[in-house]
């Protein structure tokens, strides 16, 4: 056979005929994504050995469930780039914020590294909807909440009771609990992961600690906020095999000399200059992120009327009118009693629509 003969070759089989059929594989993938559950039930399911059902998972990218999309079952490769990481800066969004409350700095802290979580966050789905970042305890911070949508819109808000002092994560929150929800929109299910926050230091140490808990996915992230700007850097291993074993270590020590000045103050091309010069980075157009509340008068019409006219009505005698505020942007929304009369007339005269069955 001559040099030819020294070549390696697979060691593949031409024919293997006692494979798994295509359409028993396909069943077992769409059990998989749909079901989210492990070779045990799918072998209940599918009849077909939970080994046999473990290796048509491995061949086709199931088998690790942090690598497929929670909502849709799909396979996400989420960094499917050069740069295996996120960088934003939130400055006209983020005092769009500040504008509408007054936040103690320790709140404003958090909320701003909230804003920044989330804006990086966003951009790890692959589908059109949003994501809530929520955190709920019982410390002087009591609750922060934050909406991001797919198209790059967010709004946050926090509640406290004074005195807020600064302080570690835990100081802040008390007892709490983070939790991460994702929602498709419609009538489609969501997906929500809840982890109970214990001894972090920080935010961003907490949503590591989630992504680990919940996701097995090893992520790092970096955040800050001031007066002027909230500013966050994520990176996220990569699924898989790679050539450079030592890529996401490496990448992460570079990463950890970055202060929280510099975060916060130097523009992101620098950033990224700053810390990753000898590296192959590719730098991506930006896109814009703004702050939107969708609240509207026509949704807080719809809550008016869920309350019912009685009940309304006793506000109105009380108070004079309703007066409603939205605790996002600081909006207040009136309603007289001539808007009140008429808003429940307009739902009296509604035509009744019959039920759709599904």
């Amino acid at each position: 056979f001559g040099e030819a003969g020294l070549n390696d070759r697979s060691s593949r089989p031409h024919r293997s005929p006692n494979r798994t059929p295509a359409k028993v594989e396909e069943r077992i993938c769409r059990l998989r994504q749909s079901t989210k559950r492990g070779p045990e039930y799918l072998a209940l399911r599918t009849g077909v050995p939970s080994s046999t059902i473990w290796r048509v998972l491995e061949r086709n990218g199931l088998n690790r469930l942090a690598w497929m999309d929670r909502p849709t079952g799909q396979v996400i490769r989420r960094y499917e780039r050069a740069d295996p990481g996120e960088l934003v800066h939130l400055d006209a969004t983020w005092r769009a914020i500040l504008e509408r409350h007054d936040y103690p700095e320790p709140v404003r802290e958090l909320l701003g590294q909230a804003m920044a979580a989330a804006a990086l966050l966003i951009t790890t789905i692959k589908f059109n909807g949003s994501l809530i970042l929520q955190i709920q305890g019982d410390g002087p911070v009591s609750m922060i909440v934050v909406q991001v949508k797919s198209d790059r819109t967010l709004r946050g808000l926090a509640h406290w009771t004074d005195p807020v002092l600064p302080g570690p994560l835990a100081q802040l929150v008390g007892k709490a609990r983070l939790a991460i929800t994702l929602d498709q929109g419609g009538d489609r299910e969501r997906y929500q992961g809840i982890v109970a926050l214990e001894s972090e230091e920080n935010l961003a140490r907490a949503l590591e600690d989630y992504f680990v808990r919940s996701e097995q996915l090893a992520t790092r992230l970096w955040l800050g906020a001031n007066d002027e700007r909230a500013a966050g850097m994520l990176l996220q291993a990569l699924p898989g095999e790679t050539e450079d074993e030592d890529a996401w270590n490496r990448t992460g020590q570079l990463a950890d000399t970055l202060s929280n000045e510099e975060l916060l103050t130097l523009p992101q091309r620098d950033v990224l200059r700053r810390l990753f010069h000898e590296e192959d980075v590719r730098l991506f157009e930006p896109e814009p992120v703004s702050f939107r509340c969708t609240c509207t008068r026509e949704r807080i019409e719809t809550v008016l009327r869920s309350l019912g006219y009685a009940e309304v009505r006793s506000i109105v005698a009380e108070q004079g009118r309703v007066s409603v505020d939205c605790e996002f942007c600081n909006q207040n929304y009136l309603f007289d009693p001539v808007d009140v009369e008429k808003l429940f007339a307009a739902a009296d005269h509604q035509p009744v629509v019959p039920p759709t069955r599904h």
